[in-house]
């Protein structure tokens, strides 16, 4: 356990809103099946006020290739939670010391059907930043720290249509497109947070052809 005094109330409160936020049916685990994974949503603290480190993820990759993601990966057995598993699979792709973080708590478990995982979003407060860059080339390209008011900037929302014709959210932050499930969990987590603003819905753009050649390789 932490103490709570040394997180940040806004980031108790978004942890609380979003643990208790219904979990849509398509995100929803099966019964049975499924591997088991977790990610990092790390939240800190910079000149522009609140962000959430992200990563693109090598082009190279034979798993969702190209995309946005938080850093994260399957749980294996010597993991002994979800959140050392987090934690270890951030430290392995950013470079991140674990020393500087404090599991605030983690999200009910999500499921993916394109990659069959069962994840587990672990919130973090990054309390002691360190130094990160692609630490692990062949799985990683770049880290960004992405401050909460550019993902919440109603012109850098919008959704995203793949050729099956689902539309889910979307941002374009820092020269990233980031969409799928990353771009899901963030627009729920923000929501529930009650840092989201009000922004056109409406704006639905079909994902680029660059982007699906990399989708497609899962």
């Amino acid at each position: 356990m932490i103490d709570a005094t040394h997180v940040p109330e806004w980031l108790a409160t978004l942890t609380t809103a979003a643990g208790r936020a219904p979990v849509p049916g398509y995100l929803k685990p099966p019964a049975d099946g499924g591997r088991a994974a977790a990610v990092l949503m790390l939240f800190g603290e910079s000149p522009q006020g609140p962000d959430v480190l992200l990563i693109q993820r090598s082009s190279r990759g034979s798993r969702h290739a190209g995309q946005p993601a938080f850093p994260g990966g399957g749980v294996d057995p010597q993991d002994a939670s979800p959140a050392a598993a987090a934690l270890r699979e951030a430290r392995e792709e950013t470079g991140l010391d674990p020393a500087g973080v404090a599991v605030v708590g983690a999200l009910p478990e999500l499921y993916v059907a394109a990659s069959d995982n069962r994840v587990t979003p672990v919130v973090g407060w990054w309390h002691t930043p360190s130094a990160v860059s692609a630490a692990s080339p062949d799985e990683v390209e770049s880290v960004e720290r992405v401050p909460l008011a550019e993902l919440c900037d109603p012109g850098n929302r919008l959704r995203t249509r793949t050729p099956s014709g689902y539309v889910g959210a979307a941002f374009r932050v820092r020269g990233l497109l980031v969409w799928g499930f990353t771009a899901g969990l963030l627009d729920r987590v923000l929501a529930a947070g009650r840092f989201e603003r009000p922004w056109d819905a409406s704006r639905v753009e079909d994902l680029p052809p660059d982007v699906l050649g990399l989708a497609g390789r899962r």
